[in-house]
């Protein structure tokens, strides 16, 4: 009995020690650690706001290219130029050409002979057919690129051949065919019986007036092909706009993602001759290397 009312005395201090409210007599040790909180540093570091300089001067170049492209009889690059290197690339027999044969009063040229040739592989091809009682004509299945359009109308026991260069546009985007819409305005019989004959006669069966020499450089071409590239341009025009946006944007923030997204903007703004792309590609690798310093709490 003895034993067992010291253990019940025991187990008794020992609940009362540790539930005890007073701990005037007991004094409470802290042990201090070598960590150190640390922060990453928000305003953005040398090396990115270079690099967002960098980038505003890639989009400036998109800009500059944009407004090229805006400006279609102007500038390094023209609508003629842009078509023609999109159907180089384009599938063979993906062009539709169409329109009117007018003479010198806007009246429609009935059963006038629409001659189209191009050459391919060294060798010329052709295709023909005649215009309706409206002037209409209408070709399907031509390769896009540089034509010879002769169109030859016979009057007065005249042959009389009004010859242009045309460019055939290419499918746009996802279109599986090209359309090309061009009227054309036959002189009068008195402007080809001014031209002289070939063979030096003072009168000839086969009269000619030949517009390619003129338009070597810029051939006929669809309307619609010029509004896209304006359309192309002001595209770029907007892309640029958004990637100094974001860049500026990103230098004030600090945010390096905001920054390589400026970067990618402005890959895509391509700038003459490839420049912004080139750029573009070296400005986002630049990102990559940017690294905010840490800011150790106190």
């Amino acid at each position: 009995m003895v034993a067992e009312s010291e253990d019940e005395a025991q187990e008794a201090d020992y609940i009362d020690e540790m539930t005890s409210q007073n701990k005037s007599n007991q004094s409470m040790m802290f042990a201090s650690s070598q960590a150190k909180l640390t922060i990453e540093q928000k305003n953005m570091p040398p090396i990115g706001t270079a690099t967002g300089i960098f980038v505003v001067i890639i989009a400036l170049l998109g800009l500059i290219n944009g407004l090229d492209y805006t400006s279609p009889q102007s500038g390094l690059v023209r609508p003629d130029e842009f078509v023609y290197s999109m159907a180089q690339n384009a599938p063979d027999e993906s062009a539709n050409f169409q329109g009117h044969v007018y003479d010198h009063e806007g009246n429609g040229l009935n059963n006038s002979t629409v001659y189209v040739s191009w050459l391919e592989n060294n060798v010329w091809n052709s295709s023909e057919l005649n215009t309706d009682s409206e002037g209409y004509f209408e070709f399907e299945n031509l390769d896009p690129g540089m034509v010879r359009v002769d169109i030859i109308v016979s009057r007065d026991g005249h042959r009389d051949v009004f010859s242009n260069r045309v460019l055939l546009s290419p499918p746009a985007l996802f279109e599986p065919i090209g359309f090309t819409m061009i009227d054309f305005n036959v002189p009068s019989q008195g402007d080809f019986a001014s031209q002289e004959c070939s063979n030096g006669a003072e009168d000839c069966e086969i009269r000619e007036i030949d517009r390619t020499p003129e338009q070597m450089d810029h051939p006929l071409m669809d309307p619609g092909a010029a509004t896209l590239y304006t359309t192309v341009g002001i595209a770029f025009i907007s892309l640029a706009l958004t990637s100094m946006g974001f860049a500026i944007w990103a230098m004030k923030s600090g945010s390096i993602a905001l920054l390589r997204t400026s970067a990618v903007l402005s890959f895509f703004t391509m700038g003459h001759y490839y420049s912004a792309c080139l750029f573009g590609l070296v400005a986002f690798a630049l990102t990559y290397s940017i690294k905010k310093p840490k800011v150790i709490l106190e």
